[in-house]
């Protein structure tokens, strides 16, 4: 009696974190959210066999570190039931040569279609986005969804943030623990790194920097991820540990301070619209959004980032009810 309990909770058991997208990305999520132990992972995609293998081939590295989640591959939507959260990643990824807003057309279909499933299946997650351009597709899954605005945000801040950090590492020498840092506005050609707002040990980080210095790494952040993509074809481990990173903060309840795609409503004098900004995650989702007082400059980069934001939004306006 006791054995077929334990085999029927098993079969009711929901996967509480549903990755939506196979490919190097989406597998790449599951497996830093497995090696946290954050919980039992859902991959879906499309393409039959994908995420079945990729399940197969993740849990046996989780079962070789001794850890207990498991990751289960579908192409069934229903399969989503329940979840806690879903990670969007459908899409076409970046090719070189290309912008992310090359990919507005192209992905809002898709972000479209998976968000109307999102709504019907796992109502009540906490959805996070990484299909590119990450803004108007935070955007058009926000308004897609009808979630509410703490529930639905984008990746792209946390993984800038990581190659900013990255790079002042690599002038400064300093150990990669003691780095502060901090990126806003758009996830594309005009984001912001704050070097302003970064130190080290809580040291600012222009005292262990030069202007030509600071410069150099402004600018590394911003073309990064084409010099990545231009080599490999795709940034894969960063993403992932970003979006893990996320999720963490809320299931452990953390409130860690990270950069989201978060949808503004008079923050920053901006509103109706997604975009980079620190917020606090917990277990609400957005639990705060953090508004920073701008210099001029930067000021100046975060407006061009809302008006790029604004335009691939209303370039796609016939697919946002």
């Amino acid at each position: 009696m006791f054995s077929k309990l334990i085999i029927y909770l098993k079969i009711i058991h929901s996967m509480t974190i549903t990755i939506v997208g196979s490919g190097r990305v989406g597998a790449s999520v599951a497996l830093n959210c497995g090696l946290r132990e954050l919980d039992d992972i859902l991959l879906l995609d499309v393409i039959e066999g994908l995420p079945q293998g990729e399940a197969m081939d993740i849990n046996h590295q989780l079962s070789e570190n001794g850890i207990d989640s498991r990751v289960k591959g579908s192409t069934s939507y229903e399969d989503m039931v329940n979840s806690d959260f879903v990670v969007l990643v459908a899409g076409l990824g970046r090719k070189p040569g290309m912008t992310r807003m090359d990919l507005l057309n192209k992905n809002a279909n898709i972000v479209k279609d998976v968000s109307n499933k999102i709504s019907k299946h796992a109502n009540d997650a906490t959805v996070i986005v990484v299909t590119n351009p990450l803004d108007p597709m935070t955007y058009l899954a926000l308004k897609t969804t009808g979630f509410k605005k703490n529930n639905v945000f984008g990746m792209g801040g946390m993984l800038d943030l990581a190659r900013f950090k990255s790079f002042i590492h690599d002038i400064t020498g300093s150990s990669r623990k003691s780095i502060q840092a901090m990126v806003i506005s758009e996830h594309g050609e005009n984001m912001l790194p704050l070097i302003r707002f970064s130190s080290i040990g809580g040291i600012p980080l222009n005292e262990f920097l030069s202007n030509e210095q600071s410069q150099e790494i402004f600018e590394r952040t911003k073309k990064v991820a084409a010099e990545v993509i231009a080599l490999k074809g795709a940034t894969v481990y960063a993403p992932g540990n970003a979006v893990a990173t996320m999720i963490e903060s809320m299931k452990k309840n953390k409130k860690q301070v990270i950069p989201v795609s978060a949808y503004l409503e008079g923050e920053y004098g901006i509103s109706d619209l997604c975009i980079g900004v620190p917020v606090i995650l917990g277990s609400n989702g957005i639990e705060k959004i953090i508004e920073l007082q701008l210099n001029e400059y930067e000021r100046k980069i975060f407006d061009l980032g809302v008006t790029s934001v604004k335009e691939g939004i209303k370039f796609m306006q016939s697919e946002i009810k």
